[in-house]
C-alpha cells in the first residue's frame, strides 16, 4: 500500500485552499494548511492548520521545519496564498503594489527555496503554483494582479527545467473566477471623486465582484489538484475555469493584439 502523500497548502484557511485541503484529506493525504493567524479561527478543519506568513522568511522556515520534524518529508507544496489588488495603476499606492508582489510572487519563491533542499534529499516532490487566468492577459484595473500572477507563471516555466535533474516536478494551475471571499480580502484602490478614472473604474470593479460571486465551485480546483498530484509527469500549466475564460487565453494567442484589446474593452464596457 503506497504511503500517504504529505501536502503543504499555503493559504489553507478559506476559499480554494480550504477546498483543496478538505478534498485531499478525504482522499487520504496528510494535509497541512497554513494561515497567518490560525489562532483566530474558531471553525474546525479536517486537516491541520499551522501558522505561516509567506511574506516572512522566518515564518516559512518555522512552518516547514515543523512538518519535516513530524513527517520527515514533504511530497507536495501547493502555493495557494495570494491577495487580490484592483485599481487604476496610476493611483495605486506603491506600498500596496509591493505587498501584492510580496504575497503573490516573492512569497511562493521563498516557500519553494525553503522546501527544495528536503525534496532533493527525497529525490522527489511536486511544487504546484496557483496562478490565475488573469495572469495571461493585462486586465483593466486588475493589471497589477495580472502582473504578479504572470511573473509566477513565467518563473515556474524556468524553475521546472532547473529542478527536473533532482527528480522534482513543478507546474502551475490557473483558476478563473471562483466563488470565494477573495473580493472581500483584496485591496481596492479607493474610488476617488476627483479621479479621471472614477466612472470606468467603478463599473469595472462592480463587474469583477459579480464575476467572483457567480464563479465556479472551488471543488473543481480541488479535483484538478488531486489529479495533478497523482500524475507521474505533470504538464507545464493547467487552466481551470469556465469555457469563455479558457477560450480567452487561446484568443489572445491567435487574434491581432488590437483586436483582442478591443474585445476586452467591449467586455468591460470601456
Amino acid at each position: 500500500m503506497p504511503m500517504s502523500k504529505v501536502v503543504l497548502i499555503t493559504g489553507g484557511s478559506s476559499g480554494i485552499g480550504k477546498s483543496i485541503g478538505n478534498y485531499l484529506t478525504e482522499k487520504g493525504c496528510i494535509v497541512y494548511g497554513t494561515s497567518r493567524n490560525p489562532d483566530r479561527l474558531t471553525e474546525k478543519f479536517s486537516f491541520q492548520l499551522i501558522q505561516l506568513d509567506v511574506t516572512q522568511p522566518d515564518s516559512i522556515k518555522g512552518a516547514i521545519s515543523k512538518i519535516i520534524e513530524k513527517e520527515s518529508r514533504i511530497d507536495v507544496v501547493i502555493n495557494n496564498a495570494g491577495i487580490g489588488i484592483t485599481g487604476p495603476i496610476e493611483e495605486t499606492p506603491e506600498i500596496e503594489i509591493k505587498n501584492a508582489f510580496d504575497t503573490n510572487f516573492y512569497g511562493p519563491l521563498n516557500v519553494i527555496k525553503e522546501v527544495l533542499p528536503f525534496m532533493r534529499i527525497q529525490k522527489s516532490g511536486l511544487v504546484l503554483n496557483i496562478t490565475s487566468i488573469a495572469g495571461y492577459m493585462g486586465l483593466p484595473y486588475r493589471g497589477l494582479y495580472s502582473a504578479s500572477k504572470a511573473a509566477l507563471e513565467i518563473t515556474t516555466e524556468a524553475y521546472r527545467m532547473e529542478v527536473k535533474q533532482f527528480g522534482i516536478e513543478m507546474a502551475t494551475i490557473a483558476p478563473g473566477d471562483f466563488a470565494t471571499n477573495i473580493a472581500a480580502g483584496r485591496y481596492h484602490s479607493p474610488e476617488l471623486n476627483d479621479s479621471p478614472y472614477k466612472n470606468s473604474y467603478g463599473k469595472t470593479l462592480q463587474m469583477m465582484n459579480e464575476h467572483v460571486s457567480h464563479g465556479e465551485d472551488p471543488i473543481e480546483m480541488a479535483k484538478k489538484v488531486y489529479q495533478i498530484i497523482n500524475t507521474t509527469k505533470p504538464k507545464v500549466a493547467y487552466k481551470v475555469g469556465s469555457l469563455i475564460q479558457k477560450c480567452s487565453i487561446v484568443l489572445k494567442r491567435v487574434l491581432p493584439s488590437k483586436v483582442y484589446e478591443k474585445m476586452l474593452m467591449n467586455h468591460y464596457k470601456l
